[in-house]
C-alpha cells in the first residue's frame, strides 16, 4: 500500500532488533529512512540490506544521550531534507543492577541517559523539522514502563518516564499536527534479550524462553517484525485519531493478574505452548 510514501522517518536504534525491522518495514512501505545508531557498523548493514531490496535508506552514528550529538544530527537532517515526517525514538539499553540500595549509580545514569534522556533529547531536537507539516513520533517504551522487574528498577523508571512523557508531548503539540505515542513490547526476540538472558544456543537462554512458554498467554516471544508493523500503524496514516497512548504489544502478559493457575493447571496449559 506503500502507506509512507514521500515520507521521512528518522529511526534511531536502528542497527539491530526493533529498529532495523522497522526500519525495513517503513522502507518497503515508501518512505526515505534516516537510520541512526551507535552502532555504526550493523546499522550499515541494515541500511545496505534496504536498499539491495530497492529502498532508500541512509546511517547516521549518533549518540542519543549526548546533546552535542543529537544537534549535529538534527542540524545535518535539517540540511538534507528541511522536514521530517515521522521519528521512531527507539535507541535503549538494559541491564540488571541488583537491588535499589545495591544498584550502581552509574549504570542507572547510563540506563536513564540512554532510554529516557535520549527520547527527550531527539524529540527536542527533531520536533522543530516537524512543527510545518506535522507528523508522528513514536516512543518505545516497554511493558516494565507499566509494572515492575527483579533487579532491573534503572530501566522501570525508564520505561515508565518514556509513557508519561509521551502523553505530554500528545498534549504540547497536538494542535500542530504532531501525533505523539509509545509502543510498549514485551519480550522481543532481540540481540538486547540475548545479552540480557542469552542466546537460544545458551543454557540460561533456552531455560529463560521455556519459562516464557509458561508465563505469557501466547506462549513465546514476540518478533521484532510484529513490533515493526505496530509502530507502521502509528505512523501512518491509519492512526491518524490516535495521540497520547501507550500501545501494549505482549503477547498478553500485562492482562493477567497472577500466573499461578498456569503453573498450576500444567497439562492442559502447556499444550498451548507445544
Amino acid at each position: 500500500m506503500r502507506r509512507l510514501a514521500d515520507k521521512v522517518a528518522v529511526i534511531t536504534g536502528a542497527a539491530t532488533g526493533i529498529g532495523a525491522a522497522t526500519a525495513k518495514v517503513f522502507a518497503q512501505e515508501g518512505a526515505t529512512v534516516v537510520c541512526a545508531d551507535v552502532n555504526e557498523e550493523e546499522m550499515n548493514k541494515t541500511v545496505d540490506e534496504i536498499k539491495s531490496e530497492g529502498g532508500n535508506a541512509m546511517a547516521f552514528q549518533l549518540d542519543v544521550s549526548s546533546e552535542e550529538s543529537v544537534t549535529s544530527f538534527a542540524e545535518e537532517i535539517k540540511k538534507k531534507f528541511g522536514v521530517i515526517d515521522v521519528l521512531f525514538n527507539n535507541a535503549g539499553v538494559d541491564e540488571q543492577g541488583g537491588k535499589v540500595h545495591e544498584y550502581p549509580v552509574e549504570l542507572f545514569d547510563r540506563i536513564i541517559a540512554v532510554d529516557l534522556r535520549g527520547t527527550f533529547l531527539c524529540s527536542k531536537y527533531l520536533i522543530p523539522l516537524m512543527l510545518e507539516n506535522g507528523g508522528s513520533i513514536i516512543n518505545t517504551a516497554s511493558m516494565s514502563g507499566q509494572a515492575a522487574d527483579l533487579d532491573r528498577s534503572g530501566y522501570n523508571a525508564a520505561k515508565g518516564g518514556i509513557i508519561n512523557f509521551t502523553k505530554a508531548m500528545a498534549i504540547d503539540y497536538a494542535r500542530h499536527g504532531i501525533r505523539v505515542n509509545s509502543l510498549s513490547p514485551g519480550t522481543i526476540e532481540t540481540p538486547l534479550i540475548d545479552d540480557l538472558v542469552g542466546s537460544k544456543q545458551d543454557k540460561m537462554g533456552e531455560k529463560f524462553r521455556e519459562a516464557n512458554k509458561w508465563i505469557t498467554p501466547m506462549g513465546r516471544l514476540g518478533r521484532p517484525e510484529e513490533m515493526a508493523a505496530v509502530a507502521l500503524f502509528l505512523a501512518s496514516d491509519d492512526s491518524s485519531y490516535v495521540t497520547g497512548e501507550d500501545i501494549t504489544a505482549d503477547g498478553g502478559i500485562m492482562a493477567y493478574t497472577w500466573p499461578g493457575k498456569m503453573l498450576i493447571e500444567e497439562e492442559e496449559w502447556k499444550k498451548g505452548t507445544e
